[in-house]
């Protein structure tokens, strides 16, 4: 029996497993091959119809498809397209291709010849999983043996899908598996998707349902324990696997909901506290009625109206007292997949009936016999011959960083290291230790074993007769993977040949990791089916035992190069300003053409172009001299060129102060090609080979006060601590032996990661209407970072009383998977609010090695902290002790935060903000009127020589102009700066606050005379010198920025770059000039050409005033620091589908149809998004989810009534503000598109209406409700935004008697509303503008 039911046992998990655990969910290479023969031709359609509806991953997953007949004809390669749009355009327009006779046969020898393979797009090399799915028609006319089993000694997956003309014996024989071989589309579609593909692999919702009656008392802990082993194979979250467990005997009972839990741990602590219920009869049916009407539900937790899996999972004992065929069939028509196990008490054709399929109804003989969870045996061999004696310690590492990520103290896996040289040494066997602790210990305590020659054929040997054995530890006879990982630093002197093979036909999974000195081909021979002979910094995939499981492997590269490959490499479509700084002085002779080299080869991999990096190289001994400046050549070729012919200079002494001085006041200057005055990061690359003979301390602090990250990289010879100080931190001093080792590793440049960010948000009881701006925000800033190739981690960690970590650094690898996750946050409530005890928590729970923080690796970590109010504890000693760390912080806060609290958490005070509210927590009053608005007006006056006459009519100008204004510390400021030459400053924006004293100050001003008339020089010292937070402007909190330019002539110097400058910034610049202006000069200048006005002299200046101000109050709405907002609108439909509407829904769903009709959403003006709702809400498609009329038209005629009671509109329009009227859901808010929601109600709401109202309409939502003669109208007329927006009907069938009154209003409200709508929502779309000026850096924002 023990070897029956250990068949059974795998049997039972290798299913599930499948089903629930997938294949690879990262990477999948897929290969669709279509029996095109003269038989299917009424059936390609569907065939057509099963490529176009399996998920496909935009940026992992590769798709080919062949049809075939007679002979193959590719419609195209796994390389051929790189977006699943293109795939599905082409999959809709493939043509039968026709032919006879049907050769299968010829077809997959094809398939390996030609498509899986790496010049056809193939990543099977790189190990990613191959998959054939044979979609066929027939029987195959030649043999399939021998071409069936070549792809799969390739390690292809094949899925053969037949018809009953097909032969179902040659389809078992082509697939993997006899199961991998299905007779029906409508089974194949959904085994694929759920086995392979899911229809989203990061989501399921999973229903245990187990049988608690008196006969399954004694195997209901090996139950437990089984739904146990699951669980923690799952990634449990709100946003990925939901779990729910119910018992049953005469009924059912919920132990906890699919939304009870959110985290793995919490569920698994409630599965192990799980009592046997008892009680009889067994009503299975009842139970599985039960679990359809009150668990696969929206409001218990189910995403099934989402598309997420629903599976049920049935653990059964006995027959069934009751009947299970309706229930059953009821929740194969809801979609549920039912897994059925039973033991030999189990009714067998009663679990066949309940399962999805038949196939799906597995038995074990006891619930004892349910199978455990499988670990793996691993053993490391590593070289320790005389040539790894310097390398030793790096092989040590590596093999604590792999055991940390193993499960030995479960006894799930066991761990043995074999030291060998010239014969092998073991350290400790498979069994010599039982905890963790013990290994990491021995492994921490290892010593170089020394000797030679190299035999690895001797070791090998020697593993597989002593080490992979029963006494050793091994549990290969009871299935247990085995694996081998071998660290080899060079060439066998024996033969590995026969010994490699002996260890495969134990079934050892081996993994060979070889330094540059081994041999790669022998490495190749030890290698298993995937492609596993990886280079020392690659990570490695080991894929085997009954589920897939990886670990990661990765060896630290040179520090020397980390920290350069993040700065320079971390965003690939950054720009940067990098000058190298090379010592070019006598000590550096044979050195320099090392250096030169070096050089070359980090120019290759940047992006060099006039908008993209620059480059400039200087050398220097005494003193300094350019070789080429940033704006000297754009293209990399021209640089290259140039490096490669630089000269060596000599000279000495060697004076690094002054050659740092000399690139801050030389080379990092806008007129040779600095683009720092625009944000645009700017690195110094300092190659040194001695210590300096004058003082660095100055130059080095001058330039990190400019913003200048230095990386200060030095020999031997070079002093250690003078580097440090040069550097812009002390870990950015790198060393290499002699400057004859940089190209050595250069190879690794761009291996290195980027940063590691925590976001802590404020989730107390006073930011709940602000809390979906904050997860807005988290989205934006994730959207910027380059997750996806391990360069950034994000972790989020929301607190109040205490923290809650969403998510560590380490919980996922993709951007996807953490905007998932990141759009399904929910406030966690709760007070006082403890910033203190949250940011010590980061520090002893999140900034670690454990929770994915890269920190001892040199990468940097990033904290950004949204706060809403002032902490209840201290904050200082935890910040420090962050800081100690190195962490870099940005605290974030609102009006309600405490700014100096900010400050003190910040690294710099300029780090923390106080006036984000808007840009974080849009609660807008952004309505914006001329009269009411604030504005930060400066005047640039012309005060050359050639406006003496002139200057008392500007300065009466700006008089009148200045008695229009609101001036006042919150309102209107005003500045004034004169210019000729160069500029000089009046008055700032902040020396005023009352119109009286502007006046006043404007009244007094001299003529200031000089010459020539340097307006470029002018506008650019406004840039730098008056728009500025210092200087009171408020830019950084979206209040527009308004610049009047006054000019009687035409400018002596270049305009163009600061007048750019400007508008990049958001600055309206509106200029008016004489007849001695150069008209095409000020139509450059203004933010529009219609912006730059004219008089004939200034005394005429009065004839322009009424213009200017027509001009100033359309400036909000054009601000470039506001994205252009489009003519359109969002419409959201709030749709009673209460059981009350059932007979008026039609109508409801007419009316709809109507409104959408007379929209422009094709051109993607008009978005659409329509929500039912009765106790709970059901989104039926979101903003984003159409881009065209007919989709929505189709969506909207095929909506079916919800049903259910009681009527909740408050919690429907709560739902609207937290999830539709959001930027992941397509609204377009942010952007100053008018937000619409039109509600039609056939009901009073049973729960309380006006604070959610109320908080769409601070959001700027415009709010149309229309209700039958049962609605409350005085309910409809407080949720509206006026109380003429509150429609009546009779009933539901009247409705078009109001859509004409309908769209009239919301056509008047939203042209209103258009021109008002901006300044705020600018900043939302320019996520930098918030920003201090180090996050653009940072993040690439720009």
């Amino acid at each position: 029996r023990g070897k029956s039911s250990s068949a059974v046992f795998e049997k039972v998990f290798i299913f599930l497993s499948s089903c629930l655990f997938s294949v690879d969910t990262a990477k999948k290479d897929i290969v669709f091959l279509l029996d095109g023969s003269d038989s299917t031709r009424y059936g390609f359609p569907a065939m057509r119809e099963v490529v176009e509806t399996l998920s496909v991953d935009d940026n992992k997953d590769r798709v080919s498809v062949v049809q075939y007949s007679r002979d193959p004809a590719v419609q195209f390669y796994l390389n051929t397209y790189t977006t699943k749009a293109e795939i599905l355009d082409t999959v809709r327009g493939l043509r039968h291709k026709g032919g006879r006779p049907l050769n299968t046969g010829a077809a997959l020898q094809y398939l390996g010849d030609n498509v899986f393979t790496a010049s056809a797009g193939s990543r099977r090399p790189e190990g990613v999983p191959q998959v054939l799915i044979l979609l066929s028609g027939g029987r195959s006319f030649d043999s399939v043996d021998a071409p069936a089993s070549a792809l799969k000694q390739l390690g292809v997956l094949i899925f053969a899908i037949g018809t009953r003309s097909a032969d179902s014996r040659q389809l078992q024989e082509i697939s993997n598996d006899p199961s991998y071989a299905l007779s029906s589309l409508k089974r194949c579609l959904f085994f694929l998707s759920s086995c392979l593909f899911s229809v989203d692999t990061a989501k399921k919702d999973i229903v245990f349902l187990l049988d608690g009656s008196d006969s399954t008392r004694y195997g209901f802990p090996a139950m437990r324990e089984f739904v146990e082993r699951v669980v923690e194979k799952l990634n449990v979250g709100q946003n990925k696997d939901r779990v729910s467990v119910v018992q049953y005997s005469r009924d059912a009972e919920v132990n906890f909901y699919l939304n009870t839990y959110t985290t793995r741990e919490d569920v698994l602590d409630s599965v192990r506290g799980l009592k046997h219920r008892g009680g009889r009869p067994l009503n299975t049916g009842a139970a599985l009625q039960y679990v359809r009407d009150n668990v696969f539900t929206n409001s218990s937790g189910s995403r099934r109206l989402q598309g997420v899996p629903q599976m049920l999972i049935l653990l059964n004992g006995g027959r069934s007292f009751d009947n299970v065929d309706t229930p059953a069939s009821a929740l194969k028509q809801q979609g549920v997949v039912v897994i059925g196990i039973g033991t030999r008490g189990s009714d067998k054709s009663e679990l066949q009936k309940i399962s999805y399929d038949p196939s799906y109804a597995l038995s074990v003989t006891e619930f004892t016999d349910l199978p455990s969870a499988p670990g793996k045996d691993v053993v490391f061999l590593l070289d320790g011959s005389d040539s790894t004696r310097s390398g030793f310690p790096a092989m040590r590492d590596f093999v604590q960083r792999v055991v940390e990520t193993l499960s030995v103290d479960d006894n799930k896996d066991r761990v043995s290291v074999v030291q060998y040289s010239r014969d092998p040494a073991v350290q400790f066997y498979l069994n010599t230790y039982t905890t963790k602790a013990e290994i990491l210990d021995t492994v921490r305590g290892l010593r170089h074993k020394g000797g030679r020659p190299l035999n690895t054929g001797a070791a090998l040997q020697y593993l597989g007769d002593n080490v992979f054995t029963a006494s050793a530890g091994s549990r290969r006879p009871e299935g247990v993977p085995q694996v081998l990982i071998l660290l080899s630093g060079g060439r066998s002197f024996d033969s590995v040949d026969a010994p490699a093979s002996a260890l495969k036909q134990l079934g050892v999974l081996i993994f060979a990791i070889g330094t540059r000195s081994a041999d790669s081909r022998q490495l190749e021979k030890k290698r298993i089916k995937f492609d596993t002979c990886l280079a020392p910094h690659e990570y490695l995939k080991i894929v085997g035992g009954l589920h897939s499981y990886s670990l990661q492997l990765k060896k630290s590269v040179l520090g020397v190069y980390f920290f350069l490959s993040s700065c320079l490499f971390s965003v690939d479509t950054a720009k940067k300003d990098i000058v190298f700084l090379l010592d070019g002085s006598d000590s550096t002779r044979y050195g320099f053409p090392a250096m030169r080299e070096f050089v070359e080869r980090v120019v290759e991999k940047l992006n060099v172009g006039q908008n993209k990096d620059r480059v400039s190289v200087v050398q220097y001994s005494r003193d300094a001299e350019v070789n080429f400046y940033l704006n000297t050549y754009t293209t990399r070729e021209d640089v290259l060129d140039s490096v490669r012919g630089l000269k060596h200079r000599g000279g000495r002494p060697l004076n690094t102060g002054a050659a740092l001085q000399y690139v801050r006041d030389n080379v990092f200057t806008n007129s040779s090609g600095s683009r720092r005055l625009q944000g645009v990061p700017q690195m110094l690359i300092l190659l040194n080979g001695g210590r300096s003979f004058d003082n660095v301390d100055t130059p080095a602090s001058a330039l990190k006060q400019q913003g200048v990250v230095v990386i200060g990289i030095g020999t031997r010879g070079s002093d250690k601590s003078e580097l440090q100080k040069i550097s812009y931190d002390p870990s950015y001093a790198l060393s290499v032996t002699e400057f004859t080792d940089l190209p050595s590793v250069q190879e690794q440049l761009s291996s290195a990661p980027g940063k590691d960010v925590v976001f802590l948000l404020d989730g107390s009881d006073s930011t709940r209407s602000g809390f979906p701006a904050m997860r807005d925000f988290v989205q934006r800033v994730v959207e910027t970072l380059s997750v996806d190739d391990n360069k950034d981690r994000v972790s989020v960690v929301q607190y109040s009383r205490d923290p809650a970590v969403q998510f560590y650094l380490n919980t996922y690898t993709t951007k996807a998977e953490i905007l998932d996750t990141v759009r399904g946050l929910r406030h966690k409530g709760g007070r006082p609010l403890n910033t203190g005890a949250a940011l010590q928590y980061l520090g002893d729970n999140v900034f670690t090695a454990s929770a994915g923080s890269r920190r001892p690796e040199g990468v940097p970590q990033v904290l950004i902290l949204l706060s809403g109010g002032r902490s209840f504890d201290s904050v200082d000693a935890p910040a420090s002790a962050l800081k100690q760390l190195g962490v870099l912080i940005f605290a974030i806060g609102t009006r309600s935060a405490d700014s100096r609290q900010l400050q003190e958490i910040s690294n710099d005070p300029s780090y923390a903000l106080s006036s984000l509210k808007r840009c974080l927590f849009f609660l807008s009053s952004c309505l914006f009127s001329v009269d009411t608005a604030k504005k930060d007006i400066v005047f640039l006056l012309d005060g050359s020589d050639s406006t003496r006459y002139g200057f008392p009519a500007m300065r009466e100008f700006v008089e009148r102009v200045v008695e229009k204004l609101n001036v006042g510390q919150n309102k209107d400021r005003v500045s004034v700066v004169q210019y000729s030459r160069d500029a000089e400053v009046n008055f700032y924006l902040n020396t005023y606050t009352t119109r009286e004293d502007v006046l006043d100050s404007v009244r007094g001003l001299k003529h200031r005379g000089g010459r020539p008339l340097n307006t470029g020089a002018a506008l650019q010292y406004v840039r730098d010198n008056v728009f500025t937070n210092s200087s009171g402007s408020r830019r950084l909190q979206g209040v527009p920025q308004m610049l009047i330019l006054l000019n009687g002539g035409r400018s002596f110097d270049n305009v163009d770059t600061p007048a750019s400058a400007l508008k990049q910034q958001g600055v309206v610049v509106i200029g008016i000039g004489t007849r001695g202006s150069d008209k095409s000069e000020l139509q450059k200048i203004s933010y529009d050409p219609s912006y730059a006005l004219s008089v004939t002299e200034f005394t005429d200046l009065p004839s322009v005033q009424e213009q200017l101000s027509s001009v100033m109050s359309t400036v909000p709405v054009r601000a470039p620091s506001v994205t252009p907002i489009a003519p359109g609108k969002d419409v959201v439909f709030l749709l009673d589908g209460s059981d009350s509407t059932r007979s008026g829904f039609p109508a409801m769903r007419d009316f709809v149809q109507r409104v959408v009709e007379t929209l422009s959403v094709d051109d993607n003006k008009d978005r659409v998004s329509v929500v039912q709702y009765s106790r709970d809400p059901a989104v039926q498609f979101y903003l984003n989810t159409y881009t065209t009329k007919a989709e929505i038209l189709d969506t909207v005629r095929g909506l079916r009534h919800k049903g259910g009671r009681p009527l909740n509109t408050g919690a429907a329009l709560q739902y609207l503000g937290d999830n539709v009227f959001t930027a992941s859901a397509g609204s377009r808010r942010p952007e100053g598109v008018p937000q619409v929601l039109i509600l039609l109600s056939g009901g009073r709401s049973f729960d309380s209406v006006d604070a959610p109202a109320s908080a769409l309409k601070q959001l700027g939502v415009l709010i149309f409700a229309i209700g039958t003669r049962s609605a409350d109208s005085r309910q409809l007329q407080e949720i509206s935004n006026d109380p003429s927006y509150a429609l009546s009907v009779s009933e539901f069938t009247d409705l078009p008697s109001v859509q004409q009154q309908l769209q009239s209003s919301v056509e008047a409200v939203v042209i209103d509303a258009s021109p008002e709508s901006p300044t705020v929502t600018g900043m939302l779309t320019s996520t930098a503008s918030c920003w201090p000026e180090r996050l653009p850096d940072l993040f690439n924002l720009d």
